[in-house]
């Protein structure tokens, strides 16, 4: 099964995944809308967390449809009220929820996670009833990498190295299309979105939840240092700090058709 660094049971990672819901839900939704899923549909989330968008989807998507919400962890959903929703806990890289089964599948900020992300895709896109679509979101650290002061650089240069020794992809996001079209499915596009954002900001706080949590794995694995982390959650604090983030990028495509 796969494991994620960030655990659902984790002290303070209900409020950082209620963040990232705040911070990336918007976009989530923009892109869903565009695509015009029946109300019908039958929905697949993989890596749903505390079920934001898979609520969403019943209330506004596909009312009249069913929404299947996976996570290796339903923790976070126990106090969820969604009738047309049925959350599973299963691992999207050990194989298909349904083959064939699904007019729409997404996931978000899963595959740079995943121990395998080809199985993941090949899984995810085994789910598709012909004519189907799919969504992935996932990350781009390149804004970051490349646009920060010196100080930021190096902190970002560790968070790097630390991240693929733990089996994380932060560059994923710009191999979706390509992954996808080898698949043979048609009708591929994305976009990239970043935002810009300062000390006391909601991404500020998104940044400095998320690196509290890791701090004692940061600095153990030797990729980074107290006085490195200390000074970009300093910088996280002042609203006189300007910086961009990660670029989330999105790519959707179609199943061929019968």
């Amino acid at each position: 099964m796969s494991r994620y660094v960030l655990d659902h049971r984790l002290e303070g990672e209900k409020k950082r995944l209620a963040l990232m819901s705040q911070l990336l839900d918007p976009m989530h939704r923009r892109q869903i809308e565009s695509l015009g899923i029946s109300h019908e549909a039958r929905v697949l989330e993989v890596g749903c967390g505390n079920a934001s968008m898979s609520a969403w989807m019943a209330e506004h998507i596909a009312p009249e449809g069913q929404i299947v919400a996976l996570d290796l962890d339903l923790s976070l959903v126990d106090n969820v009220r969604a009738p047309s929703v049925e959350f599973r806990q299963g691992d999207i890289v050990t194989g298909p929820v349904d083959p064939g089964g699904f007019d729409f599948v997404t996931a978000r900020a899963v595959l740079h996670h995943v121990a395998d992300a080809e199985a993941a895709i090949g899984n995810l896109v085994a789910n598709l009833r012909p004519g189907g679509a799919i969504l992935l979101i996932e990350p781009d650290l390149l804004p970051v990498s490349v646009a920060e002061p010196i100080e930021m650089r190096t902190f970002w240069s560790g968070w790097l190295a630390w991240s693929r020794e733990r089996g994380i992809d932060y560059h994923i996001g710009r191999t979706l299309a390509p992954r996808l079209a080898a698949y043979g499915l048609k009708e591929i596009e994305g976009t990239a979105e970043t935002a810009i954002y300062n000390g006391g900001s909601r991404w500020a706080d998104y940044w400095r939840e998320t690196i509290t949590e890791l701090r004692g794995d940061l600095v153990q694995s030797g990729k980074l240092n107290d006085a490195l982390v200390d000074a970009f959650l300093a910088q996280c604090a002042d609203p006189n700090w300007w910086t961009q983030t990660i670029a989330f990028t999105a790519v959707h495509a179609s199943a061929p058709g019968s």
